[in-house]
Parts: C-alpha cells; sequence; structure tokens
C-alpha cells in the first residue's frame, strides 16, 4: 500500500489547466462554443467562462455533493499569487454570465461526435437503431419556474406539486448515447417536442416509437427528411385503416387517411398514407401490443418476424433515463438550480456528463469485445467521478496511463448477458399507506 502511495505522489505534479479526458472533451470544443455564442470570457477572472462550463459538467456528475464542493475538488479557480478564494457568490454570477446558450451547442457538437463515433457498426438489417421518447423533470416551485415550465394536470382543478420540465430525447438503441433532446414546458406535448428532433435522425437509419407518438404529421415527415429514414411504432387500437395488400397472415400493406386538423397544420400532407402493419399471432394478455406500423416496406428486406422482434429494443431508452434519473441524479426529487436559466443548464450539463461516461462506457466495451449495454453504468460512472477530481490536479501527460488503467479495471463489472423474460411484463401498482397534503390546495 505504501508502495502505490509513493508512485502516486511520483506521477502527481504542480496543477496544471483543467484538462479532464481531453480524448473525449477537448478544451478547444469548449473554446469554440464560447466563441460562436459570445460567452467567452474577455479579461481574467477567478471563475472564467470555460472553466464555469466545467463545473456544470461537474455538477450533472455530482449530484449530491454542494456546488462549492465541486468547484474545490475539481480545482476550477485560478487564484492569484496571495491564493486569494473564491466568494461563494461569485459561482452563481458566473453562471448567469455563462446563460445556457454555450451550453447547448456544446451538447449538440459532442453529441454529434460521439454517436458518429460509436455507432457506425452495430446495426439491425443495416440500419442504425434509435428510438424517441419523453420523460419529466420536476424542478423547484418558484413564480418563475411555474410560469416557464408549468405543472401537468391529474385532472381540471388539480396538479402536480411542481413545476415540470418535459424532455423528449433521440436515443441510439446500441450504446444508449443521446443524440439530441428538445425540452421545455410541460404545456407542449411529447409529439410537438419529437417534431424537433427529426433533422436530428440519420439516414439509414430505424426510429422507434412509443404509440402515443403515432401521428401522420409526424411520421410522413421523419421518413421523408433522410433516405432510408424509417420509423416503428405499435398501433392504436382506435386506427381506422383500409388493407391495400396482404402479404402474409399477420403481414399488410395498409391505408389511413390524414385528418383535416393534421392537414392544415402542415399543408404539404397528403390526403392518405401508406404503411407497413404486422401483427402478432397471439396476444398473451388483455393490454398487449395488437401490431406494429412501420415504414419499412420492403417484404425481401424486412421480414416481419424481424420487426416483430426489434419493437423490444425500445426498452433501451427507459433504462437510458433509468441511468440517468436514478443512478446520475440520484432518484433527487427536483433538479438543484433555482432559476429557469439555471435549470436549462443543469439540464445541458446532466445530458452531457451522461453521454461522457456513455462514450467512456463504449471504449471499455470495444477493448473488451462485449455490448455497451454490458458494461456496468454504476461502476463506470463512479470511477469516472474519481477520475474527473483526479484530472484536475494530475500532470496532462500521465492522463492517457490513468485512463487505460481504469479501463482495465471497469472490464471486470462487465455484466453477465441479459436472460430471457421469464414471465410476462408487469406494472406493480403504485400507492401509498400516507395521505398526500397538496401545498397548492
Amino acid at each position: 500500500m505504501l508502495s502505490n502511495w509513493l508512485l502516486d505522489t511520483d506521477t502527481f505534479a504542480a496543477p496544471e489547466d483543467l484538462s479532464v479526458f481531453q480524448k473525449h472533451l477537448p478544451m478547444e470544443w469548449i473554446e469554440k462554443v464560447l466563441v460562436e455564442t459570445d460567452k467567452a470570457s474577455m479579461r481574467r477572472r477567478k471563475l472564467p467562462a470555460e472553466l464555469v462550463v466545467w463545473l456544470i459538467v461537474g455538477i450533472g456528475l455530482y449530484r449530491n455533493h454542494p456546488i462549492t464542493e465541486v468547484v474545490d475538488k475539481l480545482d476550477l479557480i485560478l487564484s492569484d499569487k496571495l491564493g486569494e478564494t473564491l466568494a461563494p457568490s461569485a459561482i452563481p454570477q458566473a453562471r448567469k454570465r455563462l446563460s445556457d446558450t454555450p451550453l447547448a451547442e456544446l451538447f449538440k457538437l459532442t453529441a454529434t461526435h460521439w454517436s458518429q463515433q460509436q455507432d457506425g457498426d452495430d446495426t439491425w438489417c443495416g440500419l442504425s437503431l434509435f428510438s424517441v421518447d419523453g420523460t419529466q423533470l420536476r424542478c423547484a416551485d418558484t413564480p418563475e419556474t411555474a410560469s416557464e415550465f408549468g405543472y401537468i394536470k391529474h385532472r381540471q382543478d388539480k396538479h402536480l406539486e411542481y413545476p415540470v420540465v418535459r424532455l423528449c430525447a433521440l436515443m441510439s438503441l446500441r450504446s444508449r448515447l443521446i443524440k439530441d433532446v428538445a425540452f421545455g414546458s410541460s404545456r407542449v406535448g411529447e409529439v410537438n417536442y419529437a417534431k424537433q428532433l427529426i433533422s436530428s435522425a440519420s439516414a439509414n437509419s430505424l426510429t422507434i416509437f412509443d404509440r402515443c407518438y403515432l401521428s401522420a404529421e409526424l411520421m410522413i415527415n421523419w421518413q421523408q427528411h433522410n433516405q432510408e429514414q424509417h420509423w416503428l411504432t405499435p398501433i392504436k387500437s382506435n386506427t381506422k385503416y383500409r388493407v391495400i395488400e396482404q402479404y402474409s397472415e399477420h403481414d399488410f400493406l395498409i391505408e389511413m387517411s390524414v385528418s383535416n386538423h393534421a392537414r392544415k397544420q402542415d399543408p404539404s400532407l397528403p390526403e392518405v398514407w401508406q404503411a407497413r402493419l404486422v401483427t402478432y399471432p397471439e396476444n398473451k394478455q388483455s393490454n398487449h401490443i395488437k401490431g406494429l406500423l412501420s415504414s419499412l416496406t420492403d417484404i425481401n428486406k424486412y421480414k416481419a418476424e424481424d420487426i416483430l422482434a426489434v419493437y423490444f429494443e425500445r426498452w433501451e431508452i427507459e433504462n437510458g433515463y433509468g441511468e440517468l434519473k436514478q443512478f446520475q441524479l440520484d432518484n433527487a426529487i427536483l433538479l438543484r438550480s433555482q432559476t429557469v436559466q439555471g435549470i436549462k443548464q443543469e439540464i445541458w450539463g446532466l445530458l452531457i456528463a451522461y453521454n461522457l461516461i456513455r462514450a467512456e462506457i463504449s471504449q471499455i466495451a470495444t477493448e473488451a469485445q462485449v455490448s455497451p449495454l454490458r458494461i456496468s453504468f454504476v461502476m463506470a460512472m463512479r470511477f469516472i467521478q474519481d477520475e474527473f477530481m483526479w484530472c484536475a490536479i494530475a500532470s496532462p501527460g500521465s492522463i492517457p496511463k490513468k485512463l487505460r488503467a481504469m479501463r482495465e479495471n471497469v472490464k471486470q463489472f462487465i455484466l453477465p448477458e441479459k436472460r430471457k423474460r421469464p414471465k410476462a411484463r408487469t406494472v406493480r401498482i403504485s400507492k401509498t399507506r400516507y395521505p398526500v397534503k397538496s401545498k397548492h390546495a
């Protein structure tokens, strides 16, 4: 043990400028978005803009640490010769100067780069697999946040206790990297946020949706945006259609009408649209999915049984949200920021940190020759948290060696292959023994 301490002491050097995970998130990217958004620091500050960006990413990694402690642990202060410290009040001031725009641009830059780097080879029938789904993040109940994000109503005269940010993400199903997101007020529906993600889906891809996204406007525009940009979603019980051609007992080409409301919203939509319907041979449960609609109309290239099987990969986006909310946010009820701008900053930092973990997991999986889904998110996150703090005080030359050692350690946390579900999926009843008092009653 003593020998290890002595080796670490020899490895450590005087604090350098922050260069955490330069191979994943180079400082040049941060400087680029700061210049493009006109947020670069023009004068020397104790907490310049580029370090505030790292602070917000750090907040996304250390949910249960006070922000002042994150600043201290990551050595984010440019102190003078006298060692003058940073006043706690300077941190929210620095975040306010930065705004949330550079974080949004940094997320888009990193997400595009990382998804192209990690999702090139693992495909289904030659198509990259993605999913679109939504989630909710509760935030502090203030007049400002209530006005900006709104409450979700249970009924006309009752709503949730806290304002809710509605978020919709486009996630890769084979690596769980988030390629793009749209979020904002809970008054806006998930389908409208999904429309903002159309341009982010790539050519030669299949995006799997939940049934609530079945919309002629969304699906037609999704399919037409890029070559071979396909979609797949369960059919609703009240969907009306006409069979044009029957390929087999459970495989059809159908035609559906586009509603007048949808054509009023988008005059470019046709009066009718076609899709492929593949139904399940048997329904084991009363609420079992009856069938799947898709744009995969080439019956020779895309077999019906393959389409029925691939839909259940959509659950990977649910697992991704679970990692983010259960482990990264540590099941916190609320986001920690109190202002609208701070909440937006925090969400972007949270997403960048999540993708940073997932990008490193993909590297580990490549070296271990397993799927990224078999690497423990929790163990990888804990190692990255440790390395994040260590890199803040380590000499840049020793960082690659430490990261290499980290990957070797994480390999021992490879998860076993997922077993086939022995029973049908069910939902536990949500209830509490205690009466719930509403503060808005």
